[in-house]
């Protein structure tokens, strides 16, 4: 079963803000929505069934991009590198964020440039606060190999109630990032990024009826993100209720539910590298 090409939009980059003028002014947001699929991201806009996201997407479609690892360790390690998400059609393709680094194709004049080994520091030494809100198990610091991605901020959450076993995941990191912006000096800067792991396996729970027998399926996929849905108007607001907002949400990778045989990810399938991308500037409400 291929992946179907259910593409609301142009599979184009859209035109990018001069990052140089951002950082600096607005606070940032990331949030990665762990193996969400593109094709189910799609079809639940389309449908009116994430409206709270919907609402924010530019033309109110995702925009249709290649992830830059196959699971969560590796696409993150981009990610935080400056490698976002790229688009889906022949390029080059200038890049939001990039460490400077001779001969890149893909830093450009509005491409803000970092001196730092990684995105994260980058933005702290231009006086962003960096907080990391964490969901899977990279992110959960009981071991060493869950310390790496966390370890890049200079301040970094992880409990159980985060966790891909919690119906509750994304409630739980929400509060959090609410928690953190009150907490937080009015004129400092905020880079907050969140990892939500509600879509990722095992997801059964978020739809009613099913249990751990009847297991994961593109459906209950599809029901995590409505959750998620649910929830994302709280974050948004509290990232805007200082002042302006730069926000990127996009999935690091997909997942596959049987598509030509496969399941899950950290392999080479459509399903797994094709992935939901968008960024838009969160204006204050007040």
């Amino acid at each position: 079963m291929r992946t179907p090409d259910t593409t609301c939009g142009p599979p184009e980059a859209r035109p990018a803000p001069d990052m140089n003028e951002v950082v600096g002014r607005d606070d940032l947001l990331l949030v990665t929505l762990d193996t969400l699929r593109y094709d189910v991201a799609v079809e639940l806009a389309a449908t009116g069934r994430i409206p709270h996201l919907a609402r924010h997407l530019p033309g109110g479609v995702w925009e249709k991009r290649h992830a830059p690892g196959s699971f969560t360790y590796a696409s993150h390690q981009a990610m935080f590198a400056g490698f976002l998400p790229t688009p889906a059609a022949p390029g080059p393709h200038p890049r939001l964020f990039a460490a400077r680094f001779a001969g890149s194709e893909t830093t450009a004049g509005r491409t803000f440039v970092f001196d730092t080994p990684d995105l994260v520091s980058g933005l702290a030494d231009a006086g962003y606060r960096t907080v990391c809100i964490g969901g899977v198990g990279f992110f959960n610091k009981r071991g060493a190999l869950g310390d790496v991605l966390p370890g890049l901020f200079q301040e970094s959450h992880w409990e159980p109630e985060f966790g891909v076993a919690s119906p509750t995941s994304f409630e739980a990191q929400v509060e959090r990032a609410e928690k953190v912006v009150a907490e937080l000096p009015h004129e400092q800067r905020l880079f907050l990024f969140l990892n939500a792991s509600a879509l990722h396996q095992p997801n059964w729970f978020h739809t009613p009826g099913a249990t751990r027998e009847t297991g994961d399926s593109r459906a209950t996929h599809a029901a995590a993100l409505e959750y998620i849905d649910r929830h994302i108007g709280r974050l948004f607001a509290v990232l805007s209720s200082r002042r302006r907002c730069f926000a990127i949400v996009c999935s690091d990778h997909g997942t596959a539910y049987g598509d030509d045989g496969y399941v899950g990810h950290r392999l080479g399938h459509e399903a797994v590298w094709t992935v939901p991308y968008a960024h838009f500037f969160l204006e204050p409400s007040a």
